[in-house]
């Protein structure tokens, strides 16, 4: 351990052993056995919980992470939308976790409130319901209105949740480093990697003022869909710990029984919704990142014609975002190119390169397993094909290849996954492969249309300025020198002296030890008893000549192999 680290485990000390023991009542700090922490040891050796004794693996580090609160459940549902690391199984178990918080007191909310936006409740707002509507892991929301006469919910972030979370993520990053060092079944998962992707997306979750940012974004892109609604944010009485945003009024898609009895188109309703989400990340490559149906709202008929249509679909917690840049862009493009073609080859060259590939990386062997993944799908027809299987097989063999997603596509996978799953609680028979379908036939438009090639050539202007201008020239020196019979071509070879050094010194010594070999058998003067004595020193010399070639030789090839 550093001596850097020494501050923060004083710091951190009653939180980590909390953590740790938890670990052990669960059976699951067996990886600790060797952390050069006498103390840790001990907490390891608690014996585990009885009644864990019949769940499975999955099951206990679910339950671990409940008990030890918000932040570990926050990473457990992170890691729910990362299959490709954990595997489909654990990934399942974890997406069940649910943060129970309770709401914070009415004057704890009220103080903070006063505190973020500097003045009393009373003067921000007409009316304030100080019971909360509901409590999450982050923070809680009210009812109020405001001197406008407007609806509203106010967010207020849970006081000192914040140093919690921090205190937190710098105990699992001290265990994800303990991890990697000390397990290999472990280190597998990129504990560290995962560990400070997290940090960054929670912090990120944190700051009100990100998630307002977010909305204004989402409401500008969708300005002239009367169809869809994003929640209007109020940033005068909005911080980085309290956001105040419109209120809207309907049904959650999460309550399918209400949906069932309102009479509403439940079809039309999910395509919409698809289609919502399909535009974010096509057309927009900004994208809502936790579709789930408690964040979607079919709203009532008084409050949908505000928007000017019926059964509008409003989207809430704007949060969690995806970016897809142009790399992440340029790479789904080829991907569903490819997946049109049935080209399981360049398929396996966009997940290669999309990913960090193992050293032992079998390229073969994975392109047979996509190939076979193509063909048995090929058949299908669209409304019979099953998107999220197939996402789950391309996940199960990307795992199985051990290559690393990055954050940024995971998350895409995660999102139509879920994306199509929300879907068929409205209507069990909805293909997103139906909705998706026209976006491959613009990419491929895209692709080669002449305002892309355009755009290509125009980011590679400098470039092709810089040729043009140096080859007249160039092309001049190249024939005028070619017809003086002046053109010469210089080859430079790395490292190659050595080698034609060694290959010198070889022959001379097979030389030497032939012409010496020769000398003794024919007993060339002066001998001793028959033996030629310049034979006998020269194949001495040939002999230690050798020996010092094939040293050098072993040595060079031990170096080029650690290379």
């Amino acid at each position: 351990m550093d001596i850097i680290d020494v501050p923060q485990l004083v710091r951190n000390a009653d939180r980590f052993r909390e953590v740790v023991a938890v670990m052990a009542k669960h059976g699951l700090a067996d990886w600790l056995s060797n952390a050069p922490l006498p103390w840790l040891d001990r907490l390891r050796r608690n014996s585990p919980d009885q009644d864990d004794a019949d769940l499975s693996t999955e099951e206990r580090i679910r339950l671990a992470l409940t008990e030890l609160g918000t932040t570990y459940i926050k990473l457990g549902q992170v890691l729910s939308t990362r299959p490709d690391l954990v595997g489909q199984t654990l990934a399942d178990e974890l997406a069940q976790l649910r943060a129970n918080t309770p709401a914070d007191a009415p004057a704890a909310v009220i103080e903070a409130i006063q505190s973020e936006l500097g003045g009393s409740v009373e003067e921000l707002f007409a009316e304030f319901d100080t019971t909360a509507m509901a409590s999450a892991s982050v923070g809680q929301v009210h009812r109020a209105t405001t001197h406008d006469g407007e609806a509203v919910v106010v967010k207020v972030q849970h006081p000192g949740i914040e140093r919690r979370i921090v205190n937190d993520l710098e105990i699992m990053l001290k265990l994800a480093e303990l991890g990697e060092q000390q397990s290999a079944r472990l280190r597998q998962y990129r504990p560290v990697q995962t560990t400070r992707e997290f940090q960054k997306t929670l912090l990120q979750e944190l700051d009100f003022g990100r998630e307002m940012r977010n909305m204004e974004t989402f409401r500008r892109n969708f300005a002239k869909n009367t169809e869809v609604r994003f929640a209007k944010p109020y940033p005068e009485l909005s911080s980085r710990r309290v956001l105040t945003m419109e209120h809207f009024d309907g049904i959650s898609v999460s309550e399918k029984d209400q949906l069932d009895q309102s009479g509403l188109d439940l079809p039309v309703i999910a395509r919409r919704g698809a289609n919502l989400f399909v535009e974010m990340i096509f057309r927009d490559g900004f994208y809502h990142a936790d579709p789930h149906p408690g964040n979607l709202i079919v709203l009532t008929p008084d409050d949908a014609t505000q928007g000017g249509t019926d059964a509008a679909l409003a989207v809430l917690d704007c949060g969690m975002v995806g970016r897809i840049d142009e790399n992440l862009r340029d790479a789904l493009e080829t991907a569903l190119i490819a997946a049109v073609g049935q080209d399981s080859a360049k398929l396996t060259q966009v997940v290669a390169r999309m990913g960090e590939v193992p050293r032992d990386f079998d390229e073969a062997a994975m392109q047979g397993a996509i190939q076979e993944l193509i063909d048995d799908y090929a058949h299908q027809s669209l409304s019979e094909f099953d998107l999220s299987g197939c996402l789950h097989q391309v996940i199960e063999i990307i795992r199985e290849h051990q290559i690393y997603l990055p954050a940024k596509v995971a998350m895409l996978l995660k999102v139509l996954v879920m994306l199509e799953g929300t879907s068929q609680q409205l209507s069990p028979d909805f293909s997103l492969a139906e909705i998706i379908k026209p976006y491959g036939r613009q990419a491929m438009l895209h692709r080669f249309s002449a305002k892309n090639l355009y755009g290509r050539l125009k980011s590679n202007a400098e470039n092709w300025q810089n040729l043009v201008e140096i080859l007249p020239k160039d092309a001049a020196e190249i024939l005028d020198n070619f017809k003086r019979g002046k053109f010469d071509v210089h080859l430079q070879h790395r490292r190659l002296e050595p080698i034609v050094n060694r290959l010198v010194m070889g022959l001379l010594t097979a030389a030497l030890f032939v012409g010496s070999a020769s000398m003794c058998s024919s007993e060339v003067p002066p001998t001793i008893r028959g033996f030629s004595i310049p034979g006998f020193f020269g194949c001495a010399i040939a002999i230690a000549m050798g020996t010092g070639i094939w040293r050098d030789v072993r040595r060079s090839s031990r170096y080029s192999s650690d290379d």
